[in-house]
């Protein structure tokens, strides 16, 4: 069951409560020193140690672990890293600790002479394999490090009045990250060479700690929340065990175990809403999808939590454990295919060089150390997951990539045990709403498909730092399918987002204009303008320009079973309406969005998408994306069709087709196109070179050079709105294809602003969005809008139906479906069966229920 916040805080031990009356230095210095009192305190010193050696095992690993041949490229790893620092040390010049590390007015500099610092000393700390460093055990390099610690604090870092530069993250988490790791490292040697400089340090990170109160943690702010809130109190239990502080440690943990609690929107605590929701969404900076970011980190943070207090006496409730299970299962299994974790859930991340692949090979490193903490059939399910994905993955996973060589041990031993049977966490077939983050994901064997919707709640996009530099309409319905057997890091990924300009993104609807960056519009990685508020990590910064949010309150859909149907209604995001109302400078700059009403049903061997009211109102031309692919400049590709009157087609330009296919034999991969209704589409592909720079300031300057396919619909400048409907057909054969024409499964009801609704008969399923209020019909239902609903007759008499409030806003949603009279054989809790004239009445109690459907079952 999900811990809400109040419940887990009601259930914490005391020993885990903040004495927030006393000052830390007073509560620290613990009892009288009677026989029990000096007892008690031995028990908590031999707890910090064994708290300390937990830390350096995770990271430097153990002589067991060590002596293993699979962690041996690990270790030669961590040797090599530290020598080239060592080596960026010698030849350091004036205002450098390392060679080519200017320090003074970069602060990311400054964090990564901390970083650099910490894999010297983690070098010294790893025990030898089969091939000793050297470094082990030496004093002399570990005093180096001392002394690197003790001259950046004296000239870059101690001196609060100089400090607190640039990005607050690189002051308050990352620094501190490195810093408290090489504090627990060197903890013998700190003792015996500089017994002060611990101390200093810590006193100055807590100085640093600004976002906080009094130098800690404060769960009202809102820099302190979800895998940030994970990070700082991480570093301070790391510190209170370097002291010798357990009122550090025991109130750390307290905070960090917050994080545990499911989100309920309308019942927030300390007002967050970052964090896992009950459908598995996870939420960071407010408004941002990010369980492929942040929510990693924070699957990674609490994993390495557990690690650190296993046998120190200090609360490890099991819960811990099964919590972060449930976030593995609800939240992250759906989102990885073949080994893949998808674009759709990493906020300005997408725009980085690391692949999906190597995002989920984090997600698996967390789910090994989980599984050493679980027993009995969680342990199981936890490791089968982990050898499923080492089977599925199209890519090999390289686990010398993993942090803790401990976790290379187990991994190997996971794979190697024959009692483990593979197996995901949840079925082939199924389909989720992420109704709380606007994200859709629909899985079938042979593909899936993944959706980035936004609305009044969640944001369009996120901009950051000089990262995803071009991220207008990411939230605005874009897709990505990904076919089973592919590499996904050749389809997608940053070649995908380099080579694909951003107004064609795979299902956008979005005006023909240029735009330009924030850095190109203002010079600098932020609208600055502190007389209105608008500082680099300001609310209103926040609010209008790294990731506003849309402003129609429609985004979401019903789940019935492995079915599926979404809906949006496009909108402008708030920086526009806010711009368009005065409320911004002049000199401030906002975009406008075209208008698009969307719906997509989610079946078995299509996805069929609706759009209505597209259109402009400021003129301009506007183009409807029905799909992009990407391929190598070497792959064979051919596209090749049928008119509407049933003349071949082939190749490119704007043709009335009935349908189309995409084939990439080079890749044994295809994807075909039906063409239900609307504007004929426009095929093009063309060979296109760009820099990965284009997306993301710190990239290398790598020219990308990719075939680029695109259909589209284009809808002329001053031209009135226009609908269209069509089809997705992953892995589709021209047979297949050919038998739309034929058989015509799918039928559109009706596809206006109002509703839209199909029927797939082969499935015996109706879908519809209901977008307006009133009474709206289609097929055998009638609905009171807004709404979302999704019905299917069984071949048994039965009708298996789900409903959900997609704008989160109403109590109820009354549905009919007329023709027969039908009594409920199951039904949620929330859903009331009534007998009308002419049909059955569903009402299902919305009220609160975040936009999660409601289903029964009808006879």
């Amino acid at each position: 069951m999900p811990l809400s916040r109040r419940s887990l805080l009601s259930t914490l031990p005391a020993a885990t409560l903040p004495a927030t009356a006393l000052p830390l230095r007073a509560r620290a210095a613990g009892p009288p020193a009677t026989a029990g009192g000096t007892a008690a305190a031995g028990a908590v010193r031999a707890a910090h140690t064994r708290l300390i050696d937990n830390t350096v095992a995770l990271f430097a690993g153990t002589r067991d672990s060590n002596a293993r041949p699979e962690v041996r490229a690990k270790l030669a790893s961590i040797a090599a890293t530290a020598r080239s620092r060592l080596t960026a040390m010698d030849r350091a010049g004036p205002g450098e600790l390392f060679r080519g590390i200017a320090l003074g007015t970069s602060d990311p500099n400054l964090a990564t002479s901390f970083q650099y610092l910490y894999e010297i000393a983690l070098a010294t700390r790893t025990p030898a394999g089969g091939a000793p460093s050297g470094l082990e055990g030496d004093t002399g390099v570990q005093r180096r490090v001392i002394d690197g610690l003790t001259w950046l604090h004296e000239h870059y870092y101690g001196d609060q009045s100089t400090g607190y530069y640039g990005n607050w993250f690189t002051w308050e988490i990352g620094i501190s990250t490195h810093v408290s790791r090489v504090l627990a490292l060197l903890a013998g040697e700190l003792a015996a060479y500089r017994p002060g400089l611990a101390a200093t340090y810590v006193a100055s990170m807590d100085a640093y700690l600004r976002n906080g109160r009094d130098g800690d943690v404060d769960l009202d702010s809102r820099f302190h929340t979800g895998a940030n809130l994970a990070d700082i109190t991480t570093n301070r239990i790391l510190q209170g065990a370097v002291l010798g502080d357990d009122a550090r440690i025991t109130k750390a943990l307290a905070d960090q175990l917050t994080v545990l609690a499911t989100i309920d929107p309308y019942h927030l605590r300390h007002g967050v809403t970052d964090g896992f929701y009950a459908d598995g969404s996870f939420i960071q900076h407010a408004s941002v999808a990010y369980t492929g970011s942040y929510g990693k980190g924070l699957l990674t943070r609490l994993g390495q939590t557990i690690e650190m207090l296993d046998g120190t006496g200090h609360t490890r409730d099991d819960r811990m454990v099964r919590v972060a299970q449930g976030w593995v299962r609800d939240g992250f299994a759906p989102l990885i295919f073949e080994g893949w974790l998808m674009e759709i859930v990493k906020g300005r991340g997408v725009s980085r060089t690391a692949t999906g692949y190597a995002d989920a090979a984090e997600v698996v490193e967390a789910v090994v150390g989980l599984s050493a903490h679980a027993t009995g059939a969680d342990a199981t399910a936890l490791k089968g997951y982990v050898a499923h994905l080492r089977r599925t993955s199209t890519a090999t996973l390289d686990p010398s990539g993993f942090v803790s060589p401990v976790s290379i041990a187990r991994y190997a031993d996971i794979l190697a045990d024959p009692s483990v049977p593979a197996g995901d966490l949840g079925p082939a077939e199924r389909h989720v709403a992420f109704n709380a983050m606007d994200r859709t994901v629909h899985r079938r064997p042979g593909y899936a498909f993944a959706l980035a919707r936004s609305s009044s709640r969640i944001s369009r996009y996120e901009y950051m730092n000089g990262e995803n530099l071009m991220p207008w309409f990411q939230g605005d319905g874009a897709h990505h399918l990904y076919l089973s057997g592919q590499d996904q890091a050749q389809a997608f990924g940053v070649d995908h987002l380099t080579v694909v300009p951003p107004h064609r993104l795979a299902g956008i609807t979005a005006p023909e204009e240029t735009r330009r960056t924030v850095p190109q519009l203002y010079g600098t990685l932020w609208y600055d303008n502190p007389e209105r508020g608008f500082t680099s990590s300001s609310e209103a910064q926040n609010t209008y320009v790294y990731f506003p949010r849309g402003t129609h309150p429609f985004s979401g859909g019903a789940a019935l079973g492995a079915y599926g149907v979404a809906g949006l209604v496009q909108s402008d995001d708030v920086a526009y309406a806010a711009k368009r109302a005065g409320d911004l400078p002049e000199d401030f700059v906002a975009y406008r969005n075209a208008e698009a009403t969307k719906s997509w049903f989610l079946f078995d061997d299509e996805i069929v998408v609706l759009a209505a009211g597209v259109g402009d109102r400021a003129g301009r031309a506007v183009t409807t994306t029905v799909d992009t692919r990407i391929a190598a400049p070497s792959d064979t590709l051919a596209l090749t069709g049928r008119l509407r009157g049933g003349a071949p087609w082939s190749g490119t330009g704007t043709a009335p087709l009935a349908w189309l296919r995409y084939a990439n034999a080079t890749r044994a991969a295809s994807v075909g196109y039906v063409f239900l209704d609307g504007p004929r589409p426009t095929v093009t592909l063309d060979t296109v070179t760009r820099s990965r720079r284009a997306v993301r300031l710190a990239n290398p300057d790598t020219p990308v050079t990719k075939q680029l396919f695109a259909v589209t619909v284009e809808r002329a400048a001053g031209a009135p709105p226009t609908s269209m409907a069509y089809a997705l057909v992953p892995n589709a054969t021209e047979r297949r294809l050919r038998g739309y024409a034929h058989r015509q499964p799918l039928t559109v009801l009706t596809n206006t602003t109002r509703v839209q609704a199909v029927i797939h008969r082969d499935l015996r399923i109706t879908a519809l969005n209901a977008f307006t209020p009133g009474v709206h019909r289609a097929g055998p239902l009638s609905v009171r809008g807004p709404g979302s609903v999704i019905l299917r007759e069984t071949r048994d008499g039965a009708v298996a139906i789900a409903v959900s409030d997609p704008t989160t806003e109403r109590d109820t949603v009354p549905v009919v479906i007329r023709g027969r009279a039908m009594r409920a054989v199951a039904a949620d809790d929330g859903v009331r069966v009534t007998r009308v004239p002419g049909g059955t009445r569903i009402t299902v109690t919305t009220r609160h229920a975040y936009g999660r459907s409601f289903t029964a079952t009808l006879r």
